[in-house]
């Protein structure tokens, strides 16, 4: 039997046969392939004393997201380890969400997004409707805009919102610090451990330690980022990292997660 099982809150699979990702122009190209679910589940079946109980699929940010959620829907039929899904829409009170959704996600971090776009009356009321409908929003922001975001989720305290990759940690500056400190006061936001370059352990080290004192343990979510993990560190060890500071603690590693995104196992 497993000593530790494992859901892991942020994963994404394409296939660039059927699918366009622009902003893999922007990478090193060491990701530029399709990356399957059985890619994924192989991975956590070669990591010893783990069981890979599931994950949550995180909209990709391609170019039609409007076919995606027909792709989404077929790989959710095909494996049923795919617990839930996060799919793209433009936040307002009348977005389309998909009915096999859990949630939403709009990009916030990336070129076409413009500043200030969180705090939109638009994004708002539609963060007052997701909160009504019981399903979260996946939040990934630019660090220079976290402060921002903070205003945004404020407004709306009864959302809930999971904040991915630690709001794109580059360095534990005061301003990330004290943004940071101001997301744990808001009652109903979870955020990733995840996104983060692996290669200075002391900086990993600093940050992971922030985290666990500055978030309660039910706010705290395992994910892989995978495949964009493979960027700047490697899936192995990353959960090697993660497994050393946090043990089998089955809250971080799975329990958080199900209850942030409403997972039935």
């Amino acid at each position: 039997m497993a000593d530790l099982k494992v859901v892991d809150s942020h994963f994404h699979v394409w296939d660039l046969g059927a699918q366009s990702l622009p902003w893999l122009e922007g990478t090193d190209g060491g990701i530029t392939r399709t990356w399957t679910f059985e890619d994924l589940e192989a991975l956590y079946g070669r990591l010893p004393g783990v069981e890979f109980a599931g994950g949550v699929y995180v909209e990709v940010d391609c170019a039609d997201p409007i076919a995606e959620d027909g792709i989404v829907y077929d790989l959710m039929a095909r494996h049923g380890r795919i617990r839930a899904a996060m799919l793209r829409a433009r936040v307002s009170p009348c977005m389309r969400v998909p009915l096999h959704a859990a949630g939403v996600r709009e990009p916030l971090h990336v070129e076409g997004s413009p500043r200030g776009r969180c705090l939109e009356p638009s994004f708002i009321e539609g963060l007052q409707a997701l909160a009504a409908a019981g399903m979260p929003f996946e939040s990934c922001n630019r660090v220079s805009e976290l402060e921002d975001a903070y205003e945004a989720f404020a407004q709306v305290p009864e959302a809930t919102v999971i904040l991915n990759h630690l709001g794109n940690v580059e360095s534990l500056d005061e301003p990330w610090c004290a943004v940071m400190r101001r997301f744990a006061d808001l009652p109903n936001l979870y955020v990733k451990v995840s996104g983060y370059p692996t290669a200075d352990r002391g900086f990993v080290s600093e940050l992971l330690a922030f985290a666990r004192e500055t978030f309660a343990p039910d706010r705290l979510l395992y994910a892989s980022n995978w495949p964009v993990v493979e960027t700047y560190s490697s899936f192995e060890e990353h959960f090697g990292l993660l497994r050393d500071a946090f043990g089998d603690d089955g809250d971080f590693f799975m329990n958080n997660a199900v209850r942030a995104y409403g997972i039935a196992l």
